[in-house]
């Protein structure tokens, strides 16, 4: 997995690099403009024409001050736009731009006066890298900088930032009043928080890390805030399937889910588990609904909730489950309150909490530590500010301190939808799925995902690497469907479930190529 690091980390990775490594800074600027250089002259070779590199007062404008002059070196046309004066300037920033004009670069200051100027000079570039505020931004842009944040976006212009779209909070991926939206980022050493959250990942597009020549392991001497999944990770996750192996020890999923007009998500979550594999699956709902289940099922089995002796028949429903899904359309009455309850709290298996039965619990994750078994929680932002009590920009504007939060007051592990989706658990640093494409934004496709990590849960991997697994191949079905039509929409969440055995059979012929 990839380190993910915070703010401060980046800060005393570099102080690390510097002070204990004597690696001077200079060099360091130098090699991590040298790897965004390099990136920006291949996007050129795609499509050549001028570049503009809009650059700021701080060692972000020095980086951009670096790439700069490389790409004059090799007879790019370049002019850079200084967002400041050169008497402001200091250490590896000043000694940068010096270079720079020295070498005969084209340097044109901006200021309030002279927007029109830059934005004539965005208009006749092919390319705008954005070096103007870096990772140590944690105020609202205002003035001269929002103004040239605001007029790069307008422009429409593909942009490279560098180490984080300006206006970005390193940490929490929220724009502070504005941000760059970029094409690409070149970020260095290491990926930063706030380029792996949703909205983060919305602005940065796609990232490229680049290294400024030292070695990664450095990150161990500072720490690290999150982990980013790869294939190799999960794919060795996978293995062939005994040739002996049948239905029961492939694991049976109990799906207790559905209710009147709602029996769709029960049987979306009955998809998932069985094209993840599971060997069996049943779903346990109510009287109203079972009938209208029992008419569309095939390989699913089906169970009713008896109101009369609920718990009891609940219990005779979950004899012989290998684990659990709760909560997709049960509803939120008084009847359905109890359901889950039951499960969640008493029954003694593996489980994956997810939609209504997640709404149960709102204000109340304290209630979960002592439930018997084990547990993935899978809110969505909403529901996860529902358990909470915050509001759901609050969850999005700190997703990782909202994961961080459930984890610790629920006990469990934690999968936090949306783009690039969080997982966390006691004792375990958060991971980041990279998996996804905005296809999965349809109806059902969370319901999906449920059966799909319980179908996992069954076959007996420990509930985080379920989760993070899980999230991996459901993201990854979505983005295979995607490539096949070229589309961004119109997925259907039963499609998704159907494209999971050729993800899981992918992961497993990437496994036999890695190395033992």
């Amino acid at each position: 997995m990839l380190p993910v690091v915070s703010r401060d980390q980046i800060r005393a990775f570099d102080r690390h690099a510097i002070d204990v490594c004597h690696v001077p800074s200079l060099v360091l600027m130098e090699n991590a403009g040298r790897g965004a250089a390099e990136l920006v002259d291949a996007r050129l070779r795609e499509r050549p024409g001028p570049i503009a590199v809009v650059c700021g007062p701080g060692n972000n404008g020095g980086d951009g001050f670096v790439v700069a002059r490389l790409l004059l070196t090799r007879g790019r046309d370049v002019s850079v736009l200084f967002a400041s004066r050169r008497d402001r300037l200091t250490g590896d920033a000043l000694a940068n731009h010096d270079a720079l004009v020295g070498l005969g670069g084209d340097v044109v200051v901006v200021d309030d006066a002279s927007l029109e100027r830059f934005s004539d000079a965005l208009r006749r570039s092919v390319l705008v890298v954005d070096a103007l505020l870096g990772t140590g931004l944690d105020r609202d842009v205002s003035g001269l900088f929002a103004s040239l944040i605001d007029r790069v976006n307008e422009a429409n212009r593909t942009v490279i930032a560098l180490d984080i779209p300006s206006g970005l909070d390193a940490n929490t991926g929220v724009s502070h009043g504005r941000s760059i939206a970029a094409t690409e980022t070149v970020t260095f050493a290491c990926l930063k928080l706030g380029l792996v959250t949703s909205s983060g990942a919305a602005r940065a597009g796609r990232v490229t890390v680049v290294d400024i020549g030292v070695p990664p392991s450095l990150v161990d001497h500072v720490g690290t805030s999150a982990r980013l999944l790869e294939e190799s990770d999960v794919s060795r996750w996978v293995s062939p399937r005994s040739l002996d192996v049948h239905k029961g020890g492939a694991g049976h999923v109990v799906v207790v889910a559905g209710s009147a007009g709602k029996t769709g998500a029960a049987l979306l979550v009955a998809r998932g588990a069985l094209r993840a594999g599971a060997g069996l699956a049943t779903i346990c709902t109510f009287p109203d609904a079972a009938d209208a289940v029992d008419r569309r099922v095939l390989e699913e089995m089906t169970a009713r909730i008896d109101p009369a002796r609920l718990e009891a028949s609940l219990d005779d429903a979950l004899k012989g489950a290998s684990a659990v899904a709760v909560g997709p359309g049960i509803g939120h009455g008084p009847e359905a309150r109890r359901v889950v309850e039951h499960v969640v709290l008493a029954w003694d298996g593996l489980k994956v909490v997810d939609a209504d039965a997640l709404t149960h619990f709102a204000g109340r994750l304290d209630a979960l530590p002592g439930a018997r078994g084990r547990l993935v929680l899978t809110p969505h932002p909403g529901e996860m500010g529902r358990l909470l009590g915050i509001a759901t920009a609050d969850v999005e504007n700190d997703r990782f301190g909202a994961l961080a939060r459930a984890v610790d007051r629920s006990g469990s592990v934690v999968l936090l939808k949306g783009a690039r989706t969080l997982i966390g658990a006691p004792g375990e640093l958060p991971v980041v799925n990279p998996t996804g494409t905005p296809a999965l934004a349809t109806a059902g496709s969370g319901d999906t995902l449920s059966g799909i990590i319980a179908a996992l849960f069954a076959s007996l991997y420990d509930p985080f690497r379920a989760a993070c697994l899980g999230a991996f191949v459901h993201g990854r079905a979505g983005e295979d469907w995607a490539a096949e039509l070229g589309a961004d929409r119109g997925l259907l969440a039963h499609e998704i479930a159907d494209r999971v055995p050729g993800v899981l059979a992918g992961l497993t012929r990437a496994r036999s190529a890695l190395p033992l």
